[in-house]
């Protein structure tokens, strides 16, 4: 009598084991739902970024030198850096997934390398007096980084990455007049058209 009393209690209350796998189990379902919505970019705000490229375009365009065009574009560039870094953050922490594990440390590992060469070649070809290839160089770099960085993301990311590509490619070709254009359609444009579905379906 007594051992079947056992076998029966042990029957209506399951090892602790067995719960602390099913918290597992939930805990990476729940985990793994997150990651899938995360793109380790934050499309508001590269809206933001890119309403500020497209004031900068047209700022830059009256400048009257290559020296104060140049500190406009680089201003700007390191306020849509700040931004996008802030926002980012916010997106991480409202996703509850920590920013540097997983596909935000993926994306900033990729992006980093190639945004540190596009400032040093900045700098060199001003010093050489070749500010005029310097948006085609930033567009193909960025490009570039966000195509390697989106390898893990949605679809979305790698696409923009490509079109920044194609930007910079036709600004190699084009006249120098059209550089501000260009770059306040790729930086500008590219950022708002790709922001605005990644921020409604993606987390923000």
């Amino acid at each position: 009598m007594g051992k079947i009393l056992s076998f029966k209690s042990k029957v209506d209350n399951p090892p602790a084991l067995h719960d602390r796998a099913m918290d597992n189990l939930e805990f990476i379902r729940n985990t793994m739902e997150s990651s899938s919505t995360f793109t380790a970019v934050s499309g508001w705000g590269m809206v933001v970024v890119g309403l500020i490229a497209i004031g900068t375009a047209l700022f830059a365009s009256l400048q009257p030198t290559s020296e104060r065009w140049l500190l406009t574009w680089l201003v700007a560039g390191a306020l849509a850096l700040v931004i996008q870094l802030w926002a980012l953050i916010l997106k991480s922490r409202r996703s509850g997934i920590p920013l540097f594990s997983g596909p935000g440390r993926k994306f900033i590992l990729a992006v980093s390398p190639t945004i540190f060469a596009g400032a040093v070649l900045t700098l060199v070809l001003h010093r050489a007096e070749m500010v005029e290839i310097i948006p085609a160089m930033w567009l193909l770099l960025y490009g570039a980084s966000v195509a390697a960085g989106g390898a893990n993301s949605i679809e979305l990311v790698p696409l923009m990455g490509f079109c920044f590509l194609l930007s910079g490619s036709i600004a190699l070709i084009t006249p120098i007049s059209w550089n501000d254009w260009i770059l306040g359609f790729a930086f500008g444009g590219l950022h708002i058209l790709f922001g605005i579905p990644i921020a409604r379906g993606y987390g923000g």
